[in-house]
């Protein structure tokens, strides 16, 4: 009687074993990135969020850094974002507005009213400083998931583990990232990034996560140099999802005029 309890017993873990297993599968790689993008950058039909940026140098000064960020889902996936600085001096009413574009390159523009100036972000610029913090001008809006060939290095019980290649090497500063993706929500919660030679040199966390208006948001971020040693910390807060953002927030014309939307 024991040895067919226990054999019993042996199948019924066998089978939970295989059916994880089975489940786990039944997503690509690519489909899990899908996903993980889904979650990250496109929670209902547009969004607000407050952010205060601290940047922590090595030597332990640092710099605080606030501004408010909208988003506006459109068909195909484009997305349209619009970041504007409200402090300290040296950045306030700077603004900086993104064309999400899922079939070309991205078009960014980054207003400087301390200069009266406009400038336009070169696509080869979206992986330099984002206003000389650790994030980068991509992690604003996303990187591009067709950037990449994503392959599957691990599944465990909480995490999908992806290995990610950029299909054009030349295009960017890292040979290759890996990224922990949450089984549940699909957050991606950490991101680690080697150089050529395959150092890690960059590390990208999500470090708290909360349910807003149920979507699962991140409002605690951190990015890492690990060569340089400065920490950025993000505190996202008074985030709202399917506000009714008008497209027309979205454009050049208010670079230079913000919009009631992050000025009140």
């Amino acid at each position: 009687m024991k040895q067919i309890v226990n054999i019993s017993i042996f199948t019924l873990i066998t089978m939970i074993f295989v059916s994880a297993t089975s489940y786990a599968l039944d997503l690509s790689a690519d489909e899990i990135i899908e996903r993980a993008n889904t979650a990250s950058y496109y929670a209902g039909n547009d969004g607000k969020a407050d952010v205060k940026m601290s940047i922590k140098s090595k030597g332990g000064i640092t710099r605080v850094r606030e501004f408010t960020l909208l988003r506006l889902n459109e068909d195909g996936g484009n997305q349209k974002f619009y970041t504007y600085f409200k402090a300290p001096a040296d950045v306030y009413k700077m603004a900086y507005l993104v064309w999400k574009n899922i079939d070309a390159n991205d078009d960014r523009w980054l207003w400087l009213p301390a200069l009266n100036l406009k400038k336009r972000i070169a696509p080869g610029d979206k992986r330099t400083s984002f206003v000389g913090s650790d994030f980068v001008y991509e992690d604003v809006s996303g990187r591009n998931p067709n950037a990449d060939v994503h392959n599957i290095s691990e599944i465990n019980n909480k995490y999908y583990v992806l290995d990610n290649i950029p299909k054009d090497p030349s295009s960017v500063e890292f040979s290759h990232y890996t990224v922990q993706i949450d089984k549940q929500t699909f957050l991606p919660m950490l991101a680690e990034y080697y150089d050529h030679s395959g150092r890690l040199y960059r590390r990208v966390s999500a470090l708290e996560v909360k349910e807003v208006q149920g979507f699962p948001t991140v409002i605690v971020a951190q990015a890492s140099d690990l060569v340089s040693g400065s920490v950025t910390r993000n505190e996202f807060s008074n985030i709202s999802y399917n506000i009714g953002l008008n497209k027309r927030i979205f454009t050049e014309r208010f670079l230079r005029r913000p919009p009631r939307e992050v000025t009140r």
